[in-house]
């Protein structure tokens, strides 16, 4: 079927590499299936979205933008023809503090090949008539705030046209753009010029092309840890201290192991923005901050979860975030999904997100 998915390219195994490249705007539409970074979502189910409250920041408990999507079905599983995830962050700098996955969110939503929202065939190769979307209302009738795209429970007082996630985007859309609309209730839907979402681009997938003697298995970080703990329980002081030293000039150097083999890896194709590969592992930038299968929790109906993709710190370049203090930022972002991608029926499940930084000695 059509799409720009990893899942077709990865059956042949490996991973798959994700470039942001500049697109048509239909193409990027929920009936395309894309995958993409920034803009506005292109909702896969067009009901039981994700509320407000669940697109806050943990941090700020500002309102979160749609940082990417990946359309990544799963080919041996009806119910998951179509899925895509969703990853939403939050917009303020302040809140990226090192290693703190607090202000990042992830949704998961599937839908069988015969639904209710789509076309049981591929969708067409040339721009359709119809949008999937008018003036921010979904299918199934569900409204959309018209800053940020998501779910928009909240209207203008004085012309009930133009709705909103929350009373910031209000505020930001009454300055931008609704406050002369709203006269002549007049409400066309694209709220101005709109500083809160982050430049859209498509996500254009190609499998990795690995050279034949790259060693996938060297410098596990699982295999540092063990070399780095041992029972130091029983050393008198000076012995302690000379111990600790050499735990942190031997940290220092796996450390540095990890760095030069996520160079080294990304080297071949340096603007890569994605690494797809599910089941598989990421590539950290550290060996500090590595979470252990523990840490990782389990989905809510009980099942454990793996790898599927990582952003990588590339995208920045994308997203036009520098500033002169602080920035948003991030060494690599690895997403967590259901193993079995279990049934939630129209409804957008939460998954998991680890967010690592660069230790700073590189």
């Amino acid at each position: 079927m059509a799409g720009n998915g990893p899942d077709g390219a990865q059956r042949a195994g490996g991973v798959v590499l994700g470039f942001a490249e500049e697109a048509e705007p239909w193409r990027l539409r929920s009936s395309q299936f894309p995958s993409k970074a920034g803009g506005r979502p292109a909702w896969l189910s067009q009901c039981a979205l994700p509320s407000p409250a669940e697109l806050r920041c943990d941090k700020c408990h500002a309102p979160c933008a749609l940082l990417l999507q990946v359309y990544a079905p799963i080919a041996d599983r009806e119910r998951a023809f179509h899925r895509t995830l969703f990853v939403f962050c939050c917009r303020s700098p302040a809140c990226y503090s090192h290693n703190d996955s607090r202000c990042f969110k992830v949704f998961r939503s599937q839908l069988p090949r015969r639904n209710e929202f789509y076309s049981y065939d591929p969708p067409p190769e040339e721009e359709p008539v119809e949008s999937d979307v008018d003036a921010g209302v979904l299918r199934s009738g569900l409204k959309l705030c018209r800053v940020c795209g998501c779910l928009g429970p909240k209207s203008c007082s004085r012309c009930h046209s133009a709705t909103y996630c929350s009373k910031e985007h209000q505020t930001m859309d009454w300055r931008a753009a609704h406050k002369n609309e709203c006269a002549g209730k007049e409400s066309s839907g694209a709220g101005g010029l709109n500083t809160f979402l982050f430049p859209e681009f498509e996500l254009v997938t190609e499998p990795e092309d690995l050279p034949d003697n790259d060693d996938e298995q060297s410098d596990a970080p699982e295999q540092m840890r063990g070399n780095l703990s041992s029972d130091c329980g029983s050393l008198q002081n000076d012995e302690w201290e000379e111990k600790e030293l050499e735990d942190m000039a031997m940290h220092e150097t796996e450390d540095s192991k990890v760095f030069q083999r996520f160079k080294r890896r990304t080297a071949p194709e340096p603007h890569q923005v994605l690494r797809y590969c599910r089941g598989g592992s990421p590539l950290w930038v550290s060996a500090e901050h590595v979470p252990s299968a523990d840490t990782i929790p389990d989905c809510a109906c009980g099942d454990k979860r793996v790898f599927e993709f990582q952003v990588m710190p590339q995208l920045l370049n994308h997203l036009h975030v520098d500033t002169p203090d602080v920035s948003i930022d991030w060494g690599t972002l690895a997403v967590y999904s259901c193993e079995y991608s279990c049934d939630q029926g129209n409804s957008y499940w939460p998954e998991f997100i680890w967010k690592q930084d660069f230790t700073g000695a590189h």
